[in-house]
């Protein structure tokens, strides 16, 4: 993964409005059928992990593991931000991409 290229993605999405953060926010949006990719940080803890794994599951969301907390939190201009709903499939084709380091895979 391409660590810088990745988190100016992050900033460049939140800047577009593309980026919904934080547990409620993202949930919802899940809700709605809105969010195309879910980040969350390798740091965040098992449970939310668990959790944003199995919504994924369910619901047919690509979700990718990256950086820690605080990387991820600068990127989006946010403090202490673990999880992160992209909502333009154009963003989050290009970051699963740019994680993946190739082909898009799920």
């Amino acid at each position: 993964m391409t660590n810088r290229k990745i988190l100016g993605l992050l900033g460049l999405a939140r800047r577009a409005g593309r980026v919904a953060f934080g547990t409620e926010m993202v949930t919802g949006l899940i809700e709605k059928k809105k969010v195309k990719l879910l980040i969350i940080a390798t740091d965040a803890s098992e449970r939310t992990k668990k959790n944003f794994k199995q919504i994924a599951e369910e619901k047919q969301i690509p979700i990718r593991e990256i950086e820690n907390i605080e990387e991820i939190s600068r990127a989006i201009g946010q403090t202490n931000k673990a999880v992160l709903g992209i909502t333009d499939t154009n963003f989050s084709k290009e970051m699963i991409k740019s994680i993946d380091g190739g082909d898009i895979i799920g």
